[in-house]
């Protein structure tokens, strides 16, 4: 689910790094956003909204929303569009508002 050759970007990837997310062991490159990983594993809903508990994947991808809201380390609310992916991460869908930990 990744691009990995494009006719005017250059993605350039940092080390290969393993996160958890869900209980699951996944990879992802140091450094990219969260998003970005959980989409090349095809994850496509990282959250629940508040009021009706519907499903929320990648919207804006610049932090401006809300849809990708997730739980991080124990950390409610963290925009996974816009944070970096660094080696043994925990990450939860959110549901509704998030609770800490």
């Amino acid at each position: 689910m990744r691009i990995e050759n494009h006719p005017i970007l250059e993605f350039k990837h940092g080390k290969k790094v393993g996160f958890t997310f869900e209980g699951e062991e996944l990879s992802g490159y140091e450094g990219e956003p969260i998003a970005a990983a959980l989409h090349d594993h095809g994850v496509q809903v990282l959250r629940y909204s508040i009021r009706h508990n519907r499903p929320r994947g990648f919207f804006c991808a610049i932090g401006h929303c809300s849809s990708c809201l997730m739980e991080v380390d124990g950390i409610p609310n963290v925009r996974v569009c816009t944070e970096p992916l660094a080696a043994g991460m925990v990450v939860r869908r959110q549901r509704g508002k998030g609770e800490l930990r």
